[in-house]
């Protein structure tokens, strides 16, 4: 097959349906349900989620909690810093971190934040642009902990605010209600599963649908575009991932109903684990994915799917193409239709946006 050009995955969004705060109530957000059997699209409301689940699926659902990960700090002289923690080093308070103004912060440059809480070094200079940064706190606390008290919500760079003018309202709604808010290992929210409130958790629940977690520490890849001329020339970003024995036992035969994954991170977690095991380890799996999903690709582990709508020529719209017709590259000009559709209707979109149901 020739390689697939990346404009195949390009599409005009306007800047008004992006969407810049959350819906008012989590569920009220809009639900395109779309048949791959009848090729057919419903215009629900993400609260109807409910009519089109059966007794014994399961959702499989990425429980990463979001840090703020945004610190302000300053230099010795007065200039400021922004820090952004990526991901730890050594599991201590050694961080990659993206670091502003980078090129005035040499190896051995330190800052600190105004109140005394940290004071950060720099120990190394990495390729990509990061920075390692070693952190000393008061009283040697985590520097996860200082940042929940004083860093700002990652936002994606598409909404566009003054810095923590909602801090209050954004660490809560760009976290899922199952988020594992005790240990923050994600940059990005997994934000296919914003719309789940508890009242529906519940209603699922007593529907017989099951839940199994999933996760995955999202990290700021996940909004790097496609910039090559081809899809298949793209490297795509790493991401670890922890997958609970039980889990993995709900992956495999016998099934009671369908797997359905709530977001592409999930499916990301799913397909990347089922590459190199054909059945449940016993145990949790803690691994990398550094698989990219783009069409022809057929699916093991994935049913059904709940995803948002994805920026023009990102990986995820890429991976959504694949699922709309696993093993075929028809996907691609399908997708591009139900965006048409979805942007005439005025569905808000990405992050904050609303969401589809792929069955």
């Amino acid at each position: 097959m020739p390689p697939l050009p990346t404009n195949l995955f390009d599409y005009e969004l306007p800047p008004g349906l992006i969407a810049q705060t959350p819906a008012a109530r989590r569920d009220h957000s809009r639900l395109l349900v779309v048949d791959r059997i009848r090729r057919t699209l419903a215009h629900r409301t993400f609260a109807d989620l409910g009519e089109f689940l059966r007794p014994g699926d399961t959702l499989f659902r990425n429980n990463a909690a979001v840090l703020p990960a945004r610190l302000r700090a300053q230099r010795p002289t007065g200039g400021q810093v922004e820090c952004f923690l990526l991901r730890p080093v050594d599991g201590g308070q050694v961080w990659r971190c993206l670091i502003k103004p980078g090129k005035k912060l040499p190896v051995g440059a330190t800052f600190s934040h105004p109140t005394g809480a940290f004071t950060g070094e720099i120990m190394a200079k990495e390729a990509d642009g990061s920075a390692q940064v070693k952190f000393t706190t008061r009283g040697s606390e985590p520097i996860t902990a200082v940042a929940g008290r004083l860093g700002e919500v990652p936002l994606p760079p598409y909404i566009e605010r003054p810095a923590g003018s909602r801090r209050a309202e954004d660490l809560e709604r760009y976290q899922t209600v199952y988020a594992d808010r005790a240990h923050p290992v994600a940059v990005a929210a997994p934000t296919a599963g914003l719309h789940f409130t508890p009242e529906l958790l519940a209603q699922l629940t007593g529907q017989g649908v099951r839940t199994a977690e999933v996760t995955l520490h999202v990290g700021l890849g996940t909004f790097k575009p496609i910039t090559t001329d081809t899809i298949e020339a793209h490297q795509i970003h790493r991401e670890l991932y922890e997958l609970p024995a039980a889990t993995q036992a709900a992956l495999f035969p016998p099934l009671a109903g369908r797997r359905i994954a709530v977001g592409t991170t999930t499916v990301r977690s799913v397909e990347d684990f089922l590459a190199t095991n054909t059945r449940p380890t016993g145990q949790a799996c803690c691994a990398e994915a550094g698989l990219f999903i783009y069409p022809p690709r057929l699916f093991r582990g994935v049913d059904a799917l709940i995803t948002n709508f994805h920026q023009p020529r990102s990986t995820l719209l890429c991976l959504t193409a694949a699922f709309l017709a696993p093993g075929l590259t028809d996907g691609i000009a399908w997708l591009q239709e139900i965006y048409a559709e979805a942007k005439a209707r005025e569905y808000r979109f990405l992050s904050y946006g609303d969401a589809m149901l792929i069955l």
